[in-house]
């Protein structure tokens, strides 16, 4: 199994300078390529401070410009907000500026936030019909001479410019999650990305299942599989603990802008409350810290076993969490020094 970050640039506050969170930013994509990590993601999000990149692309070709080797995939792009012709074409220019390292991760998107303000009216079923007509364009407009008469899009036959440097155009994944997803992804022979947010081990093991059934009548060669997870490695119980109460606050947050029923000033979501997060028990922290990758080294490194015993090609290290800078650093300095060396 191999290891990848995922990780964006997260602004909780009016006094966080956005100059000084990309620099952190930074670094820690730079641990990761330094550590050996095949890859780092990063996604696409529109007008929320929680989690900021309107353009994946960008950042991946600047981050381009601070590694040596490591992959650089988009952790996903929302389908619906591109037009076929546009993601083919700045895909291929992105893998050229970065000598061929892009993956181009695909995703309908999940915030009804962003839809309201992207494309109004759009819903979760349409986003998802229009990801499913753009994915199997790419590859066609990146060899050449791709027309297309579809629901959604229609045009002549074009050919990306420029086209990617990657024999085949960079490696598609998809977000899966429902049955048909998975199916979708399989037989258009791309990677698959899944991730089980706080639901713990018996969703990854359902996500597996899925993903094996799809794979089970599909001629092509068996596409990788990705698991996404938030992580931690603390270094002792106190720190576990402190830990656990972030991404509680975290995932409360994460919920809050799910749900887009709170007032939204100047990129920020207003402030729940301890006793609105306190209320919600699906997300306390003992709950988190059962079923999210997460203790010390020992611990992880044993929950990371059985990911890969169940046949995960990739385990992606999710550091969003709402902790400090510092805090990231350490937990994916322990999870670089203790816990990758076990699987090398």
């Amino acid at each position: 199994m191999e290891f990848s970050l995922f990780a964006h640039i997260e602004r909780l506050s009016p006094d966080q300078s956005h100059e000084k969170l990309y620099e952190e930013f930074i670094e820690l994509c730079k641990m990761a390529d330094e550590a050996g990590m095949r890859a780092v993601w990063t996604g696409e999000h529109h007008g929320m401070d929680f989690t900021i990149a309107p353009n994946p692309l960008m950042s991946l070709v600047d981050i381009a410009h601070h590694t040596k080797k490591i992959r650089l995939g988009t952790g996903t792009v929302i389908a619906p907000f591109w037009h076929p012709i546009k993601l083919a074409g700045e895909a291929a220019a992105a893998d050229l500026m970065t000598g061929g390292r892009i993956e181009l991760g695909i995703a309908r998107g999940a915030y009804s936030y962003e839809y309201e303000r992207m494309m109004p009216g759009m819903d979760a079923w349409d986003a998802g019909q229009r990801m499913r007509e753009i994915a199997p364009l790419l590859p066609k407009l990146w060899d050449g001479d791709c027309a297309h008469d579809g629901e959604f899009f229609k045009f002549p036959a074009t050919t990306s410019a420029p086209k990617p440097v990657q024999p085949g155009g960079p490696p598609i994944w998809i977000a899966a999650r429902d049955p048909n997803s998975h199916e979708f992804g399989v037989r258009n022979g791309f990677n698959i990305q899944v991730t089980p947010l706080w639901q713990g081990m018996e969703e990854i093991e359902t996500l597996m299942g899925r993903f094996e059934y799809a794979c089970a009548d599909y001629q092509g060669s068996r596409p990788k599989i990705m698991l996404l997870h938030h992580t931690y490695v603390g270094s002792d119980e106190t720190d576990l603990d402190q830990a656990a109460k972030e991404l509680s606050r975290f995932y409360n947050y994460f919920g809050a802008w799910f749900q887009n029923k709170r007032p939204v000033q100047q990129g920020l979501i207003q402030e729940l409350t301890e006793e609105e997060m306190a209320a919600n028990t699906m997300m306390v922290p003992e709950n988190l810290a059962r079923d999210l990758t997460f203790g010390t080294a020992n611990g992880v490194t044993d929950r990371l076993r059985r990911y890969e015993d169940l046949g995960y090609d990739e385990f992606s290290y999710w550091i969003d969490s709402g902790m400090s800078f510092e805090r990231k650093r350490d937990s994916l300095a322990r999870f670089i020094d203790d816990v990758m060396p076990k699987f090398q």
